[in-house]
């Protein structure tokens, strides 16, 4: 009675009374729950006391059943909410404020094999849980009790994207295309030397509005199961098909590529009039390892020397030296003629790119095409990103297991300048694709 009265007559007085007020449950929103793989994300966790250590973890699948995680140590604001676009993780796999951390950072987890590349599939969204664990847990640590979680879809190809697997006189692969009527930009998407057929950026390519052709060129179907010699004429034939297909928008088609892919771009507009824009990623500005086949012309492969390897004591191999110097004149027949494209030039380098020296190799494409009188390129040059330049937010992988050889070799770059570059990079690729091809 005698709380009830004094409570009472605190409130006559215009006094407040404090209560205890039951915390709300914790919980984690991320928005939106389901949507294009290469747009960023928001992140919020409410319900935490003020102030609170909580480590948030992100956990994904492949396609083969394994599994990848990445963590991140925060704590809460004075409200006991956390909002990681403007909240800095405070260590973990990441530090600072970084929206996308939790993904760009993904990583096999303790229990699988090391340096496995997460590579999405289109057929199906990847998905990925969020989890918030109470107190501060280190990468690999079993982690504190679970408070909160939340699932996110991941779309590498959007709703109304149509695949279509090619088997068109010799070219093989599988081809985008937007939703809608169209004409749509076309576009020829090539990875590097691990060979068989990776559609994921070619489908992102399809959800922002271009008709992208994914296409392998050894070790898929009937396609020649190891890189002996390549041939100009199944190029030739695949930007042929995509030029003239009705929902492509002429009069001519680009070229991305990554690795041996983006000097494969480089000989295409070089050498075939369908071909009037080319994004070399981490490129060589000649030909590499195996012969090409010009029609009458031949351009020979620069050679690999294994005696330049170095393997570290963890067994992960460098391979930076190990490609003959292609400013060597006895090398120059291997030298790609680019001065002869009438087309233009996107080059992407990541200055700390260890497969090759691809800044190095983009100098030489620019020197060349001065010499020549030609302003026709554009140079993205990255410092502290790697080799394989990927879409925004997949995870950065700087060692990953060659597929040919079975070897975990070293592609260089640092977690935060890698992402940083794959984010940037995304957005100039479409503005040049663009502009370049209407």
């Amino acid at each position: 009675m005698w709380r009830a009265a004094g409570a009472t007559a605190a409130a006559a007085w215009g006094l407040s009374v404090c209560r205890a007020v039951p915390r709300r449950a914790t919980s984690v929103s991320v928005c939106p729950a389901a949507g294009p793989a290469d747009e960023r994300l928001e992140t919020r966790v409410a319900g935490l006391g003020p102030g609170q250590p909580v480590t948030l973890r992100a956990v994904a699948g492949d396609a083969c059943g394994r599994l990848f995680q990445s963590c991140a140590q925060y704590q809460a604001d004075g409200r006991g909410e956390l909002h990681l676009g403007s909240d800095p993780a405070l260590g973990g796999d990441y530090r600072g404020v970084e929206p996308m951390g939790l993904f760009w950072s993904l990583a096999p987890a303790s229990m699988e094999k090391p340096y496995q590349r997460l590579v999405p599939s289109v057929g199906s969204p990847m998905k990925v849980e969020v989890l918030v664990h109470q107190g501060h847990s280190a990468p690999g640590a079993i982690p504190g009790p679970l408070m909160a979680k939340a699932e996110v879809e991941r779309w590498f190809a959007a709703p109304g994207v149509r695949r279509i697997r090619l088997k068109e006189g010799g070219v093989r692969g599988s081809l985008f295309l937007p939703p809608g009527d169209g004409p749509f930009p076309g576009v020829i998407d090539m990875y590097g030397d691990e060979g068989g057929l990776i559609e994921f950026r070619s489908s992102l390519l399809a959800t922002r509005g271009f008709a992208a052709l994914s296409l392998p060129y050894f070790d898929f179907e009937d396609l020649p199961k190891v890189m002996k010699e390549l041939k100009l004429e199944y190029f030739e034939e695949a930007a042929r098909f995509l030029q003239r297909h009705p929902k492509v928008k002429g009069p001519g088609v680009g070229v991305i590529g990554t690795g041996k892919g983006a000097e494969l771009a480089l000989s295409m507009i070089t050498f075939l009039p369908e071909v009037v824009a080319a994004v070399s990623i981490s490129g060589c500005s000649s030909n590499t390892f195996t012969d090409l086949h010009c029609g009458e012309k031949t351009l020979p492969g620069l050679q690999f020397d294994t005696s330049k390897v170095s393997v570290s004591d963890t067994g992960v191999f460098d391979i930076f030296e190990a490609l003959d110097d292609p400013t060597n004149p006895a090398n120059s027949s291997c030298m790609i003629p680019i001065e002869k494209a009438e087309g233009h030039f996107l080059l992407v380098v990541g200055e700390d790119d260890r497969i090759w020296k691809s800044s190095l190799y983009a100098a030489m494409a620019i020197r060349r095409l001065r010499q020549h009188g030609k302003e026709n390129f554009e140079l993205l040059s990255y410092p502290g990103a790697g080799h394989r330049i990927d879409p925004p937010f997949t995870p950065f992988c700087q060692v990953a297991m060659d597929r040919v050889l079975g070897l975990p070799v070293l592609g260089g770059g640092e977690r935060k300048a890698h992402a940083d570059a794959q984010e940037h990079s995304w957005g100039k690729i479409q503005e040049f694709l663009h502009l370049h091809l209407g």
